[in-house]
């Protein structure tokens, strides 16, 4: 499977969800779809100590604004890849 392909079915519909484990680590991981990958963490934020102690409760808000931002950033590019797709297959 290339990038392109691997990019692709991360972005197939399917329903996602931001959660902190009970390790405190933050997660973005499937709710639904593939039984095999539903559950298994698709991005993990894990901040050291240091971070926890410095940030408090507003740990898991600030891992999921960083996991919202990649989301869209994601989106951007996903959009971007299928209008050169389709501006090179268009033909004159």
């Amino acid at each position: 499977m290339n990038d392109n392909e691997e990019l692709k079915d991360l972005m197939s519909p399917s329903l996602l969800e931001i959660v902190e484990l009970t390790s405190g680590d933050i997660v973005l991981r499937r709710v639904d779809g593939d039984k095999d990958k539903a559950g298994a963490p698709l991005v993990k934020i894990q901040f050291s100590e240091e971070a926890k102690v410095f940030l408090g409760e507003a740990k898991a808000d600030i891992g999921k604004a960083m996991i919202g931002t990649g989301i869209q950033l994601v989106g951007r590019i996903y959009d971007q890849d299928i209008l050169e797709e389709r501006e090179l297959q268009t033909l004159h």
